[in-house]
């Protein structure tokens, strides 16, 4: 008898069905990989097995018993631990990250009215000390990197004793030292006998722990691969078609200077370096966490300053001291974690697709105070139609977009207005093959600006970039020229 079992399972959101009829059934003991295009409705099948919706239809059996969570506590205690994709509903600023670890723990009936401090981050410790995680208890949670608060999510889930533990895109954001500790450690659990699914766009990933992998595409489980999984049929199980080449041609030789740095520290007792990015050209920066990545982004939007050296922009002196004037100065920025710092809470005014783009622009597009929807809409279709959004219409709820097309959604923000230079941090993290394939394409599509792209993925780095850079201590050095029409350039 299977510990999870799945029959004709269909859930829909208003006219759209997200589950047509899907089929599933996972072995005690085994990992399975859960692979699918943004959209393949993976995300509603994990919401349903957590609690968080109700199935309109089929049969779900766990552990040989009926299952049908009404909230997720009761999927917890029946036996399931979600790490989702998201980490807002992990913890909240002004939480610590033991409180974090800990909070729901809390709603527990078992827990004593009074929790000393002490006994919390001893608990807390003793969580992170079995992943193998190491994080400061005391910071407040909504300090935290979106790695950090990652490892917050999955060191919780692993201190439970679900016999499923459901994961989707459990390594977003994490190191390759942190990943392979994780892998360990979902090996370990797999030999007590517990279940595994494993949501994930990385093939690397799948590869190292699945002992299977199933693939989604509209609403059902359309193919299943035994070991080894035979990755190139996987993706074209999950696209409906043929894969072509990922590298894309090589574009036409780059243009004149947009983005000069001179003798730049990001840190001071970081080793100084040059940077020079031209026009039409797309560079990728790639490094392991906390490296610096995301703080040279940072010191070219104005979010912090460099500790020396300077920044020319077309030619001019470029020192933002706040990002609205990096934007005016004609740089865009879409940061790593889009749920953050891109999108606006869902219920909120300006969550609609139309909204999502125009946000930055409204100074510019509404100088009377007044918002003509008819701007907002013509902007939100076009981007539709350039990236193969997948929306009802431009006034969509963004938080009904899949990952990947939310983050298509960002991406067509920036490409509402006229930039220089375009930066982008982690741009495909949670984005599968087909939706990075119609941002890469949108990205070198664009021969007016530079694009400056920072991923901890060497191989995503190689498909979308010209040229790419390594970054350690927060310095810069060449690794490689992936058009070799430039490889004579420097850094």
């Amino acid at each position: 008898m299977p510990l999870l079992h799945i029959e004709n399972l269909t859930h829909s959101f208003g006219a759209t069905r997200a589950l047509r009829g899907l089929d599933l059934s996972i072995e005690r003991g085994e990992i399975v990989a859960l692979m699918g295009a943004n959209g393949a409705g993976k995300s509603t099948l994990v919401k349903i097995l957590s609690g968080v919706l109700a199935a309109d239809g089929g049969k779900i059996s766990l552990n040989g018993h009926a299952f049908a969570p009404r909230t997720p506590s009761e999927a917890s205690s029946a036996g399931i631990g979600t790490v989702h994709q998201s980490t807002d509903i992990v913890g909240a600023p002004g939480l610590t990250v033991a409180d974090a670890l800990l909070l729901h723990r809390f709603a527990e009936p078992s827990t004593p009215f009074f929790v000393s401090r002490s006994s919390l981050r001893r608990q807390a410790q003793a969580m992170l000390d079995a992943a193998g995680f190491s994080l400061p208890l005391d910071r407040d949670f909504g300090d935290l990197l979106a790695a950090d608060r990652q490892l917050v999510a999955i060191a919780r889930a692993l201190s439970g004793r679900a016999d499923l533990l459901i994961l989707d895109e459990p390594t977003a954001g994490l190191s390759g030292d942190e990943s392979r500790r994780l892998f360990d450690i979902l090996r370990q659990l797999r030999s007590t006998g517990r279940a595994i699914l494993y949501i994930s766009h990385r093939t690397a990933d799948l590869e190292a722990v699945a002992d299977r992998a199933l693939v989604m595409r509209g609403g059902r489980v359309v193919r299943s691969f035994g070991r080894p999984i035979d990755f190139t049929s996987a993706i074209e199980a999950m696209i409906g078609r043929r894969l072509q080449a990922a590298r894309p041609d090589a574009r036409r030789q780059a243009g004149g200077l947009v983005l000069e740095m001179r003798n730049a520290r990001l840190m001071p007792t970081s080793v100084p370096f040059d940077l020079a990015i031209r026009e039409g050209e797309v560079v990728a920066v790639t490094g392991a966490l906390g490296v610096g990545k995301s703080r040279l982004l940072s010191a070219i939007f104005g979010v912090r300053p460099l500790a020396g050296g300077k920044m020319l922009l077309d030619g001019q002196p470029h020192a933002p001291r706040s990002p609205a004037e990096a934007i005016a100065s004609g740089v865009a920025m879409a940061a790593e974690d889009r749920h953050r710092s891109s999108l606006m809470p869902a219920g909120w005014p300006g969550q609609s697709l139309a909204a999502t783009i125009s946000l930055p622009h409204l100074k510019k597009w509404y100088r009377w105070g007044f918002l003509i929807s008819e701007r907002e809409r013509r902007e939100a279709g076009q981007a539709i139609s350039r990236l193969g959004i997948k929306a009802s219409d431009p006034f969509a709820s963004v938080w009904s977009l899949s990952g990947g097309n939310q983050q298509k959604a960002v991406i067509a923000r920036w490409q509402a207005e006229p930039s220089r230079l375009l930066l982008l941090d982690e741009p495909f993290q949670g984005v599968d093959v087909g939706a990075r394939s119609d941002i890469i394409a949108a990205l070198r599509a664009s021969n007016d600006r530079a694009t400056l792209i920072a991923t901890c993925d060497e191989e995503e780095a190689y498909e979308v970039a010209d040229r790419i850079l390594s970054i350690d201590r927060h310095t810069l050095q060449p690794i490689a020229t992936a058009n070799k029409a430039n490889s004579g350039e420097h850094a």
